[in-house]
C-alpha cells in the first residue's frame, strides 16, 4: 500500500537572513502544495529538533540561509533524527558556508579564485601592517555569513578600516579578497550539472544584501555576455567547484570572468535562495523548468548520509513513499 510522505519545509532560521529564509520557504510550500505534496512549514528556532519529533516529518525541505541552516548545523540534527534532507551533507555545507576553507580547497583543485587572506578582531589596531602591500581595491567579507551581509569594497585604508569594523560585527574572522573587475556571473548546478547561468549587472553599487533583497528595481539580470567559449568554460568551472566542496543537489557558484577573459570561483551557495527575485529559480526557469519543477526536482534529491558499507549515501530519488524514514534511522542507529 502506498503511504504518503509528510514534508517539512524548514524556514526561518536564526540568522541575519532569517526574513529572507521565510520567503523561500513560504514560496517552496506554495509549490510543493500545488505539486499535491503533504508539505508543511517548520518554523525554525532553538526547539527545532522538538517540533521535528512533534510533527513526524519524513523528509525535510531546507530552506535556511546563513548560520546555524546552511553550514551543516541543521544537517547534522537532521541526520541524527534519521531524517533525509535537501541539499548538500554536514561537510559540504560546513566548507562551502566557510569562505577561506572553501577557497583553499578551490586552490587544491587548481581552481582560480581571486588571491585573499583572513584576519581577526586581534589585527585590528595595525589594520595597514596586516595589509601590507596587498593592494587595494580589495573586498572585505565575513567569513561565515551569506547574500554579501557585512561585504564591503574599499578602495584606500580610509575605506578599510570602517569595512573591516563592518564586517567584524557579523563574524570574528574576516576574509580579505583581491578586487576582480570584470562581470559577475552566476551559475546554477542542479542534480551535478550546470544548467546555465546569469550575469548580475546592478544598476546602483554592487549585488550586496539590499539590492538583493529590498531596492527591488534598482539591479537587473541578463544572459552573461560571454563568447560561447567562455560561457562554457564558466559552466564547467562552476560545476568543478560544485564537486571540490563535495555538494549535492541544487547549488549556485558565484564567480567573476575578469575583462581579459579569465574566470574566478568566489563561493559555492549550498542552499541558494528560491524567493521572486532569486538567482536559481531565474536560471532555471531560462533552462524550462519551472518554479514547481525545480521545487520537485530538488526534493526527489532527498538524501540521509548512513555509514553502511563504505559509506555510500542513501538517496530518496524516487516518489517519497513507504517507510524510508524508519529504514534509515535504524541504519543511522547500528552503524
Amino acid at each position: 500500500m502506498m503511504q504518503t510522505r509528510k514534508i517539512g519545509v524548514l524556514l526561518g532560521g536564526l540568522s541575519s537572513e532569517r526574513e529572507v529564509s521565510l520567503r523561500t520557504g513560504e514560496a517552496v510550500l506554495a509549490a510543493l502544495l500545488e505539486r499535491g505534496h503533504d508539505a508543511i512549514p517548520i518554523y525554525v528556532d532553538r526547539d527545532i529538533d522538538v517540533a521535528l519529533r512533534q510533527e513526524k516529518v519524513d523528509v525535510a525541505f531546507v530552506c535556511l540561509h546563513g548560520r546555524w541552516g546552511e553550514d551543516g548545523c541543521v544537517q547534522g540534527l537532521l541526520e541524527t533524527l534519521g531524517i533525509p534532507y535537501t541539499g548538500s551533507d554536514v561537510l559540504a555545507s560546513a566548507l562551502a558556508m566557510h569562505k577561506g576553507k572553501a577557497k583553499e580547497l578551490f586552490r587544491l583543485h587548481n581552481l582560480p579564485t581571486p588571491a585573499y587572506y583572513t584576519l581577526t578582531i586581534d589585527d585590528v589596531a595595525d589594520l595597514a601592517g596586516v595589509h601590507g602591500d596587498f593592494g587595494f581595491p580589495c573586498v572585505v567579507k565575513p567569513v561565515c555569513e551569506g547574500s554579501s551581509v557585512g561585504v564591503g569594497i574599499c578602495h584606500s585604508m580610509e575605506d578599510f578600516g570602517p569595512a573591516v569594523e563592518r564586517a567584524l560585527c557579523f563574524d570574528d574572522e574576516i576574509l580579505v579578497e583581491r578586487f576582480i573587475v570584470g562581470k559577475e556571473v552566476s551559475v546554477a548546478i542542479l542534480g551535478d550539472r550546470a544548467i546555465g547561468a546569469v550575469e548580475i549587472a546592478p544598476r546602483a553599487g554592487f549585488y550586496d544584501y539590499a539590492n538583493k533583497y529590498t531596492r527591488g528595481a534598482t539591479e537587473y539580470f541578463v544572459p552573461p555576455r560571454l563568447s560561447p567559449e567562455r560561457y562554457r568554460g564558466v559552466l564547467a568551472q562552476a560545476l568543478r567547484a560544485h564537486h571540490a566542496l563535495g555538494c549535492r543537489g541544487a547549488t549556485r557558484v558565484d564567480m567573476m570572468v575578469s575583462e581579459s577573459g579569465n574566470e574566478f570561483v568566489l563561493e559555492v551557495n549550498t542552499v541558494p535562495g528560491l524567493t521572486p527575485t532569486s538567482l536559481l529559480p531565474k536560471i532555471a526557469d531560462a533552462a524550462g523548468i519551472s518554479f514547481p519543477e525545480l521545487c520537485e526536482m530538488m526534493l526527489a534529491g532527498a538524501t540521509l548520509a548512513t555509514r553502511r558499507g563504505r559509506g555510500e549515501r542513501r538517496v530518496l530519488s524516487r516518489p517519497f513513499v513507504g517507510d524510508d524514514r524508519r529504514d534509515a534511522a535504524d541504519a543511522v542507529a547500528h552503524h
